[in-house]
């Protein structure tokens, strides 16, 4: 066997083979791996693409409209961005008016989009030198959130769809705000965007007009088939209404309250002037009076008060201003929601009470805003140990997909507001990270406005500090920072404008 005239095997025989017949063969190999393997996918491709016209399943279509599309995109990042954000701030929104299983097609269309950014952001830092020191620390908070979600959801979700429906709905527009951080993007790309979500919120109006004037009165009519309907709440511009459900109205008000705030922040620090802030400053503000979200009259003065927080103190004057007219505008917002209303004052207050910090439950659920989290507390002990510090998994408490803990406690709404969807499915460390990352970014912000040196830049700065507030808050207030595609695409872009403004104009700290 180990004789002389034993063959040659490994690197021998290949040293002892003539260099023409060794290339040759190797250039076989070569072509029949490839074919074999350019074989293997087209039957891949084929049997999922079977699989997607027997099944119609959302998740499997977006899958293999990225397949197709996605090598096409893939060099035009900007082209991905545009889509992302026309379609997810207008057709995901506007089209459950008259096709809501369309509309869940499209939305699972345009995460698959975001989810295309999200990898190419993450190969640009990965690819580029120097990138990841040009990054601010929120964003790698929330990279770290992002995978802390998909590990719990891997480890924890019973079944494949909820781990994957429960990723998708919490990681759906981070890509958007990965990109920005990442992705390279000139200051002409930047201010049309700027432009773009101006006009989303001129574009509330008209909408919301139209369904004040026609969605509402056909919602009067179905609302003694419906117990618990109000017809008013499907007055949410392009943020999501639907005939039975309603609408998304107060993510609607929240997203005019932030545009205004940008406009009154760029009008104190002399990049707007008074004539032009009145003018588009009414039509943003407009919507709010056509229906009936209450949060507005605590949105609008808290904003207002952390945006003019330090004014207060050194232009008074300036301040006082500001504040009255903030609440003028409250006031009118209360005096229009009266009239949508049989009830008087005394009885509305009382009711707000009630279902927000009493007893009662929130429409359908045995819970509210305030018991859903002491309800979250009464049930962690030392008995589970690991579900207070890591969750019970991503998905876990989202009641209309019949996630796992959610079937434990039928008709609770466990998972109602954010806050409390966070504290059961990623549990105290998964919460205390995203917090870390608000904290973080309101801090960035924070320098970023003390170090610029023109005024729209300190504008838009402190403007997003007070964004980066009213978007935390809102854990508490709604579950749409964890579900609602076009509240999730405004707060991602924001970070992410953050981001693009820190690596584009921070200065190095002092040595």
């Amino acid at each position: 066997m180990f004789g002389v005239n034993a063959p040659l095997t490994g690197r021998k025989a290949l040293a002892g083979m003539p260099t023409q017949a060794w290339s040759s063969s190797r250039r076989a190999g070569h072509s029949w791996v490839g074919t074999a393997g350019v074989v293997l996918l087209f039957l891949a491709a084929g049997v999922f693409l079977g699989l997607v016209a027997t099944t119609g399943s959302a998740l499997y279509v977006s899958i293999a409209a990225a397949m197709i599309l996605g090598p096409l995109l893939l060099a035009r990042p900007a082209w991905v961005m545009w889509l992302v954000l026309v379609l997810g701030l207008t057709v995901s929104g506007v089209l459950p008016i008259w096709a809501e299983g369309a509309a869940s097609r499209s939305v699972w269309g345009i995460s698959g989009l975001a989810f295309l950014l999200f990898v190419l952001a993450v190969f640009k830092v990965i690819s580029t030198p120097g990138l990841e020191r040009q990054t601010p620390m929120f964003i790698w908070l929330f990279l770290a959130f992002a995978a802390y979600a998909i590990v719990n959801a891997i480890a924890q979700s019973p079944t494949l769809y909820q781990g994957t429906s429960g990723v998708k709905r919490y990681l759906q527009a981070y890509g958007v705000m990965f990109a920005l951080a990442w992705l390279t993007w000139s200051d002409v790309d930047i201010r049309r965007w700027r432009v773009l979500f101006l006009v989303v919120a001129l574009a509330q109006l008209p909408w919301a007009i139209y369904e004040r004037l026609q969605l509402v009165p056909i919602r009067e009519g179905m609302a003694q088939f419906y117990p618990g309907m109000v017809p008013i709440d499907v007055v949410a511009g392009t943020f999501g209404s639907q005939i039975i459900a309603g609408g998304a109205s107060g993510e609607m008000a929240w997203f005019i309250i932030v545009v205004l705030v940008f406009l009154l922040a760029r009008w104190q620090f002399g990049a707007l002037s008074g004539p032009r802030l009145c003018g588009i400053g009414l039509l943003v503000v407009s919507p709010l009076f056509l229906g009936e979200t209450k949060v507005v009259l605590l949105l609008l003065p808290l904003a207002v008060l952390v945006l003019y927080r330090t004014t207060i103190f050194r232009r008074p004057l300036v301040a006082l201003s500001i504040l009255t007219l903030s609440a003028a505008l409250t006031f009118g917002a209360l005096m229009a929601y009266l009239t949508y209303s049989e009830k008087s004052i005394a009885q509305q207050l009382q009711e707000t009470v009630r279902y927000n910090f009493g007893e009662q439950g929130y429409g359908v659920y045995k819970l509210n805003r305030t018991s859903v989290l002491t309800f979250w507390a009464s049930k962690q002990g030392l008995d589970d140990p690991a579900g207070l510090m890591f969750g019970h998994g991503t998905g876990s408490s989202h009641d209309p997909t019949g996630g796992d803990v959610s079937r434990r406690y039928p008709g609770f709404g466990i998972g109602f507001t954010s806050a409390s969807a966070m504290l059961w499915e990623q549990g105290v460390l998964g919460t205390l990270v995203l917090l870390a990352a608000f904290v973080a970014a309101w801090r960035c912000a924070g320098r970023l406005q003390l170090q610029a040196e023109v005024g729209w830049l300190r504008a838009d700065a402190a403007a997003i500090q007070t964004a980066v507030f009213l978007a935390a808050g809102f854990y508490i207030y709604a579950g749409s920072p964890t579900s609602t595609l076009t509240y999730q695409l405004v707060v991602a872009s924001i970070f992410g404008y953050l981001a693009w403004l820190h690596r584009r104009y921070r200065q190095p700290a002092p040595t």
